[in-house]
């Protein structure tokens, strides 16, 4: 099977539901940061392995906000897409909704960027179809990954540079 050259991001889209029970959840009965970030990860690596139809590694968490907490008894939707896509990596944006379907409310709980690097058998990294972007926030969220991109490779730079000098 020949992968494509280009995707659309709704090729890959992931949403994903999961509800808080006990085990979830900290003395204070808020989700664990831990148990959030483990869904995340899963629903990115399913974004990434649609997109190339490889298998994928996680490369890097570039960063993840909490802007509020998610309760025992909440439904927790995790909504992944492609931003963009380089040689062999991708970058998958993730937003989580928490709703209480007690009260009805719901609410952007957090967001993160993650990078995954698509391998072969031996676990060398493979070329990936590019992401076409159709709508205007995938237009948006495409120009801003190679940005986010630019940062990553710096960092990396500074860090290698880090290492070596203690090295």
């Amino acid at each position: 099977m020949n992968t494509p050259v280009t995707k659309t991001p709704a090729e890959s889209v992931v949403n994903m539901t999961h509800l808080v029970l006990p085990n979830d959840t900290n003395q204070l009965g808020n989700l664990l940061g831990g148990t959030l970030m483990h869904w995340v990860d899963i629903a990115a690596a399913l974004v990434a392995m649609r997109h190339s139809a490889r298998v994928c590694v996680t490369a890097s968490v570039d960063e993840i906000n909490f802007f509020e907490p998610i309760k025992l008894g909440h439904m927790v939707r995790v909504h992944a897409s492609i931003n963009r896509a380089f040689r062999t990596s991708m970058e998958i944006g993730v937003k989580v909704f928490r709703e209480d379907p007690i009260h009805g409310s719901e609410a952007h709980t957090s967001t993160a960027y993650l990078t995954f690097v698509a391998i072969d058998q031996y676990g060398k990294p493979m070329s990936v179809p590019q992401v076409e972007p159709v709508t205007d926030d995938d237009k948006r969220r495409y120009e801003a990954a190679a940005l986010r991109r630019e940062q990553r490779l710096k960092n990396r730079d500074i860090m290698n540079a880090l290492r070596e000098k203690k090295g």
